[in-house]
Parts: structure tokens; C-alpha cells; sequence
């Protein structure tokens, strides 16, 4: 008989074993939802206006992911002196992909919606691997019955287009259609910069409608400090990241990457301090498009950065 292990049990290398976000148990029945967080998968790119791709982006992040799949020891940061991810603590689960529709954005949307919803209904906190930043909309939609949020938005672009011919529900939309719902308090978008298909009127009317909107340059000279007392204290956030807020230098797989960008650790220590000032309640990393990645390094990013992220959302809820 093969030996499928050894004396101490399986290595469980990255490269070995099925492919779920960082290893973590996979859950097929969305009413058996048992977890602090729970991943979810929005492989959907119809949204885009410019270059696709953004649809394999959740496959990417996973496999990425799986670099930093911890085991039992959980995840030891030496500078904070603090054990991350201690799987006695905390549970992470897998729930696979919202079913998506081609050509069909309103039903694909709503599966989007619906899974969403279903870890709310379980008490986890979503975790949602895009796809376009469309796919922000069924999320955000997902919160009407959650108590009122405050949305961190950390994007190159705007995105807050009301509608261009008849769209009203792409990847330029998502932040207007934010605005307009009640239980969202306001907006901080934070990494907007250069052109962008947002029209100055847009920007009017996102101020208009509670959107604080600072640049990468902007954010640097305040530092992260001065950004973060400039978002509410105490409430619940619901954060949406673009993987072009990022310089192309170490994100190019994207669809509509933007120079001038953030490094990594200006996002994760604004994230980090975010955790401490409230409680975020919903998460989501959009726009990695693969095929445009020929290193690997955007998805490397976004993996590192959601685990990093998640690991002090949860060390933040349980102290």
C-alpha cells in the first residue's frame, strides 16, 4: 500500500490539495454556514468597459492564496507580536462561486446577492473575490436589512457614474448606486487619481451625497493617521478595494490600470487602523484580470492583502 503521508501527518504543501481560498474548509451548503468569515467567489466580468478578464480573477486569488495557507499554527507577525488567523480562535470557510448568468448582469447580480446574503444570515462576514467592481452592487444590496454602513472605497477611479447609455449597473457604477441607498452613511473614496471616466459633475454630485474623496498624493501627505480621522468612528464599514488603487508596477493584472498608485502597506495599515476604529462588516477585491498578470504578482497581492486584512478584522472583533 502507498505511504500517502508521513509519521507526523500530510505536509499539505500549497501546490497539493483542492484549490479553496488559503486552504480553508470548503462549504457547499449555504445553510450550514458555520464561520467567523466566509469566502465567496463573483467571477463575473460583463460590467467592464474596456478590457475583460476580470471573471478568472477569483480562481487566481485562491490559487495565490494558497502560499499562505498557515496550517495550525496560524499566522505570526513578529512586528505587531500578535498570532493572526490562530485557527483555535477563529473559522474561515470556502463557499464557492455565486452561479453567474452570461449576458444576463441582472440575474447574475442577484445569485451574487443572494450568496451574500446567506452569510450574513449565518453571522459571518463576506469576504467576495471579484470579478468587475460591479459585482460591489448585489453586495452592497445584500446589507439593506444589516443597519446602516459607511462604505471604504479604496479605488483608482471614481466610479460613480449615474448612467452612460442606458448602464447603470457596470463597473462605473457602483459607488453611485452606494450613495443612494439609506443605510449607507457616506463614502470615503481614497486612491482616486488622473482621468477618469467620471465627469466633474460626478464628482460634484458625489460630494453632494457624502463622499470624502482624497487622492494617493493627497492621502500621503496627510498620512494614515490624518485619513483615518477623516472616516467616521464607531460605525460599521463595508470596505471595496479595486486592485488598480495599486501602481501597476506591482498590479498589473487589472483592466484599467492607473500610475501613481498605492504600495502595499499604505492599504494594509490603513485597513489594519480602519479595524481598530470600527467594525467592518463586509469586505470585497475586484478587478484582477489574470491574463495581463504574467508574473503572478497581482494575485499574489490581492491574496496577501486579504488574508493580512482579514486576520486583523477578526484580532480586532475579538478584542
Amino acid at each position: 500500500m502507498a505511504n500517502h503521508g508521513y509519521e507526523g501527518g500530510r505536509l499539505n504543501l500549497p501546490f497539493v490539495g483542492i484549490c479553496t481560498f488559503g486552504k480553508f474548509p470548503y462549504v457547499a451548503d449555504w445553510d450550514a454556514i458555520n464561520a467567523d468569515v466566509a469566502v465567496m467567489g463573483a467571477p463575473f466580468d460583463a460590467g467592464t468597459q474596456w478590457r475583460s478578464g476580470a471573471r478568472m480573477g477569483p480562481r487566481a486569488i485562491r490559487e495565490a492564496s494558497t502560499l499562505f495557507s498557515f496550517g495550525h499554527a496560524g499566522a505570526y507577525d513578529h512586528e505587531d507580536d500578535i498570532t493572526y488567523l490562530d485557527p483555535g480562535e477563529v473559522t474561515i470557510v470556502d463557499i464557492g462561486d455565486a452561479d453567474i448568468v452570461h449576458t444576463d448582469t441582472v440575474q447574475s447580480h442577484a445569485n451574487i446577492e443572494f450568496g451574500v446574503r446567506k452569510i450574513l444570515a449565518a453571522g459571518a462576514i463576506p469576504v467576495v473575490l471579484g470579478g468587475d467592481h460591479s459585482v460591489n452592487i448585489p453586495c452592497i444590496n445584500a446589507f439593506d436589512d444589516q443597519g446602516p454602513i459607511h462604505v471604504v472605497q479604496i479605488d483608482a477611479h471614481l466610479d460613480f457614474v449615474d448612467e452612460r447609455h442606458g448602464v447603470r449597473f457596470g463597473h462605473g457604477n457602483p459607488m453611485r448606486r452606494a450613495a443612494e441607498k439609506d443605510y449607507v452613511t457616506g463614502l470615503s473614496q481614497i486612491g482616486i487619481r488622473n482621468v477618469s471616466s467620471t465627469a466633474k459633475d460626478g464628482y460634484e454630485d458625489a460630494r453632494k451625497m457624502g463622499s470624502d474623496i482624497q487622492s494617493v498624493r493627497q492621502f500621503r501627505a496627510m498620512g494614515v493617521g490624518a485619513m483615518l480621522e477623516r472616516i467616521p468612528a464607531d460605525v460599521q464599514y463595508y470596505v471595496t478595494v479595486d486592485i488598480d488603487a495599486f501602481d501597476p508596477s506591482i498590479a498589473p493584472g487589472t483592466g484599467t490600470p492607473s500610475h501613481g498608485g498605492f504600495i502595499y502597506y499604505e492599504v494594509l495599515e490603513l485597513l489594519a487602523g480602519l479595524a481598530k476604529r470600527g467594525k467592518i462588516v463586509g469586505l470585497d477585491l475586484v478587478e484582477v484580470a489574470p491574463d495581463y498578470d504574467h508574473s503572478g504578482s497581482t494575485s499574489t497581492l490581492a491574496a496577501q492583502l486579504l488574508m493580512n486584512v482579514i486576520g486583523r478584522i477578526l484580532h480586532a472583533k475579538k478584542t
